[in-house]
């Protein structure tokens, strides 16, 4: 098979986030890889703008064209009052076929839930959209205790097995996808 397309979308446009450090952490784990072709689509960049969703804007089109080039996806959340940020809402209604028939995981990070609560409402919004969302996730919790000063997770090991994981789950659906979308077109 050839190489996969990951988008890694990062869903914080907060000042002062902590998606840097995570985004950053995950990279690494998925460049380590040779199946994988990033393209980090950092929603806090002039990507989108305050645009409504429905408008074309040369942004947005670059946007959509990005998800349609993709394989696969990985969405990184925080959880902000048991939900995912409105950012994301926005860019995620802003494209509906490039989601389809792909795979999305998802990088959390929260208070003491490590943002699986947002996690659970995208899963939701995905389906809807026809996406494969895979079981397993990377979650953090505690988010600003949860990693040193260079970056890293303080209980590495657990952080990257379950990195490991869902980005082997990523990689089997995206090849498998990807070979019945090339066999036949899917419809909605």
């Amino acid at each position: 098979m050839s190489t996969i397309k990951l988008a890694v979308i990062v869903g914080s446009t907060r000042e002062g986030r902590r998606a840097d450090v995570i985004a950053n952490w995950f990279l690494k784990r998925a460049k380590q890889s040779t199946d994988f072709e990033i393209d980090l689509v950092d929603l806090a960049d002039p990507l989108l703008g305050e645009r409504h969703p429905m408008r074309p804007t040369p942004e947005l089109d670059r946007f959509n064209e990005r998800i349609a080039d993709a394989d696969a996806f990985v969405v990184l959340t925080p959880e902000y009052n048991h939900g995912y940020p409105a950012s994301l809402k926005f860019a995620i209604d802003s494209c509906y076929h490039g989601w389809q028939a792909k795979p999305v995981g998802f990088v959390s990070y929260g208070g003491i839930s490590g943002g699986l609560r947002a996690v659970e409402q995208l899963r939701q919004v995905f389906a809807e959209l026809h996406a494969v969302s895979v079981r397993d996730t990377v979650s953090f919790h505690n988010v600003f205790g949860a990693f040193d000063e260079q970056g890293e997770p303080h209980s590495p090991d657990e952080a990257n097995a379950a990195a490991k994981t869902m980005l082997d789950q990523i990689r089997w659906w995206a090849e498998t996808l990807r070979e019945g979308r090339a066999k036949r077109a899917y419809t909605t």
